[in-house]
């Protein structure tokens, strides 16, 4: 097993939700110096997108990972707390931290001025293949079509351009027989946990996060409605049934 780079200075850029706070857990559990900024800032359809299966998983990751405790970011990281990610005092203080690297894990789009901080060492968790599906709710858009293949997690470098930047690594979510639609993020996150510190030890082996430009640009997909997620959930339970 590589050596993890326990001296390294990270900025994790996310919002408080039960898996973000699972994954900043693990993340300083392997790495000495990790700073949480995180964003309150509402993103919303015009439309229902809510569905049971998104409370089910809630309920799932709280007893798997907490024993049904809710947690906070702050119980893990220090951790600053900002409307909007993009906020200058936000920028000021990642400035500050003077990170050795940044990850971005579920915000809304970041400014250049944020992305200007550590342009180069900056990387984003992304769903699916963004080549194949860039935007919102993309590992359901790809259940949706079917993709099961697409299941995979990526991390890329942060440019300007939304999520089109070098593909650093990616690793398929484990699909296990009978799995239920609302276990999937869990699993997911163990992967995003896994990229990250494969993607970390990389930085300190080579002074770099080598990546691969993006052979095409994927199509972008917006919220997913309330009856699509449902019909989402017939198809992977559908497909976790016959495995």
């Amino acid at each position: 097993m590589a050596e993890q780079p326990t001296d390294m200075r990270v900025a994790v850029l996310t919002t408080e939700t039960i898996h973000h706070c699972h994954f900043v857990r693990e993340i300083a559990k392997q790495v000495a110096h990790v700073m949480v900024f995180e964003e309150r800032r509402p993103i919303s359809a015009e439309f229902d997108t809510q569905h049971e299966f998104e409370a089910e998983s809630d309920a799932y990751e709280l007893k798997l990972w907490f024993d049904g405790k809710t947690p906070a970011l702050g119980d893990y990281a220090p951790t600053h707390t900002y409307h909007d990610i993009n906020d200058p005092d936000c920028i000021q203080k990642v400035r500050e931290f003077d990170p050795d690297a940044i990850i971005v894990y579920g915000t809304g789009r970041l400014s250049e001025e944020l992305i200007d901080v550590r342009p180069d060492r900056i990387v984003n968790l992304h769903g699916a293949n963004p080549e194949d599906y860039f935007g919102i709710d993309t590992h359901l858009w790809a259940i949706y079509h079917k993709d099961f293949d697409g299941l995979v997690s990526t991390l890329h470098r942060v440019e300007s351009n939304n999520d089109r930047g070098g593909v650093v690594l990616s690793a398929a979510i484990p699909i296990e027989p009978d799995m239920e639609m609302h276990e999937f993020r869990a699993a997911n996150t163990e992967v995003c946990v896994q990229l990250v510190m494969q993607g970390l030890h990389m930085l300190e082996t080579f002074g770099q996060f080598i990546s691969r430009p993006q052979n095409r640009s994927g199509r972008f997909y917006g919220f997913m409605p309330s009856v699509l997620k449902e019909l989402c959930k017939q198809r992977f339970e559908r497909y976790t049934s016959e495995l």
